[in-house]
């Protein structure tokens, strides 16, 4: 792994942006990796428009490995504004692009686990 990449994972990892709980969440999921322990909870509150229903705001709190928790933050700085259409649309190589890595199959998983909580999330949005 290039150093830089590795840098702005553990900046991630050691700095997480938008952990925490959000206030007044339209919607909540969690997941957990049951191979490795890894655990994300998403929130997120979303706001409609005409025509569409955009990510407002987000959040994420768990536990994980420095990849899960890394990519936990870079997503939910990514998705902010986004549409839910535009979001469901996101897959792993989106997440490996934000990472700005290649991972081993093993670890692909820890990568992709907030997306699949966030995709979870946002099918279950009743808004």
């Amino acid at each position: 792994m290039d150093n830089l990449y590795r840098d702005n994972i553990l900046d991630h990892y050691k700095n997480p942006r938008n952990f925490g709980i959000l206030s007044d969440p339209s919607v909540i999921s969690e997941e957990e990796n049951p191979s490795c322990g890894d655990r994300i909870k998403i929130q997120i509150r979303i706001k409609e428009l005409p025509g569409k229903k955009m990510i407002e705001d987000i959040r994420f709190s768990g536990e994980g490995c420095a990849i899960s928790i890394a990519s936990a933050s870079l997503l939910t700085d990514f998705v902010k504004g986004k549409t839910k259409e535009e979001v469901l649309t996101l897959k792993t190589e989106d997440i490996l692009k934000l990472l700005g890595t290649v991972l081993t199959p093993a670890r692909i998983k820890c990568a992709t686990l907030p997306l699949e909580v966030v995709h979870k999330t946002l099918l279950l949005a009743k808004v």
